[in-house]
């Protein structure tokens, strides 16, 4: 069997990140605060899906999704338990996304270049084993993106056999990875996000993602 997936969130992103995974086999746990916000998602999802507790959701994973909203990403590792996240790949799909309006189309972020979201969760969390990935395009796109050539999906991390993990994930996913090594480089993948917000919040076109080319 599939190794099981914990997804912390209850949004868009855990929603199509639950489907995804259930659609590749595994089974899968969204962890919220209130599970009647997920009554609909389960009803759709299907055989192996399950709902619980940010704390159930971490402790059914074998592999943990945190799919918040960066303001509260931290609460909700802390509220699924640091001692059972102690160990598991997580991969983190969160954004430093301010609470504020966008300027001329650019999401205000509450992190400063020298320290991205990750890296504090990494710092917060040292035995986790955090993997930055999914941050840089939508929800709608993130399983199976329909273009004509894979797009590729930017990772990071300190642990190079949960990059390993999470990249076959995602090639099963459809996407190509690129390494761009330590949690360090979290601070350049996470302003991707804003990057590729600006044609949606200006001229509402959000169906594109990235690709980097190599000679």
């Amino acid at each position: 069997m599939n190794q099981k997936i914990g997804i912390l969130g209850s949004g868009v992103v855990a929603r199509a990140l639950g489907a995804g995974f259930l659609k590749n086999g595994h089974p899968v746990m969204l962890g919220t605060r209130d599970a009647s916000k997920l009554k609909e998602w389960l009803e759709d999802a299907g055989k192996g899906a399950q709902v619980g507790s940010f704390s159930e959701a971490a402790a059914f994973g074998e592999i943990v999704v945190l799919a918040v909203a960066g303001r509260v990403a931290k609460d909700a590792m802390n509220l699924a338990g640091p001692a059972q996240l102690t160990g598991k790949v997580v991969i983190d799909a969160t954004n430093p996304i301010e609470a504020a309006a966008p300027v001329d189309g650019v999401l205000p972020y509450f992190t400063h270049h020298d320290r991205s979201l990750m890296e504090q969760h990494q710092h917060a969390f040292p035995e986790v084993r955090f993997v930055k990935a999914f941050s840089c395009v939508g929800s709608h796109l993130m399983v199976n993106p329909p273009f004509e050539t894979k797009p590729t999906m930017f990772i990071c991390g300190n642990d190079a056999g949960a990059k390993a993990i999470v990249t076959s994930i995602l090639e099963r996913f459809g996407w190509e990875v690129a390494d761009m090594g330590s949690a360090t480089a979290a601070r350049a993948i996470e302003p991707l996000a804003m990057l590729w917000c600006i044609p949606g919040i200006l001229h509402n076109e959000w169906a594109h993602a990235f690709r980097l080319m190599k000679l």
